[in-house]
């Protein structure tokens, strides 16, 4: 039998390759000048016809445009595809690899397959061309090494100019990666300005994010309402109100005749102020007598975002806003938590 050999690395030596490394300031910013340098090339380079071309192609299509990649070009598809996406755009990815092992099946003739590629000659990626042909896909290669396979099989090609890698053995695909994404990025904002996407448009396929939020939330979705608002008459007393004040995390009370119209509102700050001032006659106060009588409000179609500017706005922030239909009553109350809390 055989003897099986195990080498060990001495924990000494290893402390000692670690000491021995070193990151040199200089190196480094020559390292991103270099690379500012390979990308104007780039820049320079490009064929701005190639790329408009490219561009109306996609603008014009009429199925789902794919994007396929091997190693690092396919996250850089990948994420295109997903950009195009977020844009209203049919698009997706379909790994080579996968697409030869039944994900295929997606395709069909109003279809395009754009392959990103370096070199264009990925093995992954020649064997899927024959396939995508069968289903009547438009093929589309982008590449950087001329010549190459795919040019000569795909039905519209774009060269990104590629000078080199930043890599010192030329090797690692660091610039290359760099110029796809870029060269992506743009033609899809392209897209987006030759569809008109307007940013609610744009805001309705982001619904949890803060852009989507703030373009999509209005006061009403946010306010508090019914038996939620800390509401009270102006003849009320305030010491008999400290629980209605409290209780509801408003910080504030709603003052408000029979119908329901604003009257004005008493804030935890007023109560503070009213003690000190009054001391023991507080408990003869009503809430009519120090309430705040022309206090900001808004309405329930305002946007949520308009809520929180007009609470922040001079002369001195709030925490809530009375929410008030066209007759003036009172049907929410829109606060600073709550917006917070919605992810405003």
């Amino acid at each position: 039998m055989g003897s099986l050999s195990l080498s060990f690395t001495d924990p000494q030596d290893q402390e000692m390759n670690i000491s021995s490394q070193k990151l040199d300031k200089t190196h480094l910013l020559n390292l991103f000048k270099c690379q500012q340098n390979y990308l104007n090339h780039f820049f320079k380079n490009l064929d701005i016809s190639q790329t408009l071309a490219f561009t109306e192609t996609l603008l014009k299509a009429e199925g789902t445009i794919f994007f396929s990649g091997v190693g690092k070009s396919g996250f850089v598809a990948q994420k295109i595809a997903q950009t195009l996406v977020s844009l209203g755009i049919k698009s997706g990815f379909l790994s080579p690899v996968d697409a030869l092992h039944g994900d295929i099946g997606i395709l069909s003739a109003p279809d395009l397959l754009v392959m990103f590629s370096k070199s264009g000659n990925s093995e992954e990626l020649l064997k899927l061309v024959p396939c995508a042909k069968a289903k009547g896909v438009y093929l589309i290669s982008v590449t950087s090494v001329t010549p190459n396979g795919l040019t000569r099989l795909c039905d519209f090609n774009v060269h990104l100019p590629l000078e080199r890698e930043l890599c010192p053995f030329d090797l690692a695909p660091v610039t290359s990666t760099a110029i796809q994404m870029v060269f992506g990025d743009t033609v899809a904002i392209a897209l987006m300005g030759a569809r008109n996407l307007s940013k609610e448009e744009y805001a309705s396929n982001h619904p949890a994010g803060r852009i989507g939020k703030s373009l999509i939330f209005k006061v009403k979705d946010v306010m508090k309402k019914k038996d939620e608002l800390p509401v009270c008459r102006e003849q009320d007393l305030i010491m008999d109100l400290l629980v209605e004040l409290t209780s509801k995390g408003c910080g504030c009370l709603l003052v408000v005749n029979n119908e329901y119209h604003l009257l004005g509102t008493f804030t935890d700050g007023d109560l503070r102020r009213t003690l000190k001032a009054s001391g023991e006659g507080i408990f003869k106060l009503s809430v009519g007598e120090t309430c705040s009588r022309k206090p900001r409000t808004i309405g329930p179609e305002a946007m949520a975002v308009e809520a929180m500017q007009k609470m922040e706005s001079p002369p001195s922030p709030v925490q809530f806003l009375p929410v008030i239909n066209d007759e003036n009553v009172v049907i929410g109350i829109v606060t600073l938590h709550g917006l917070v809390s919605a992810g405003l």
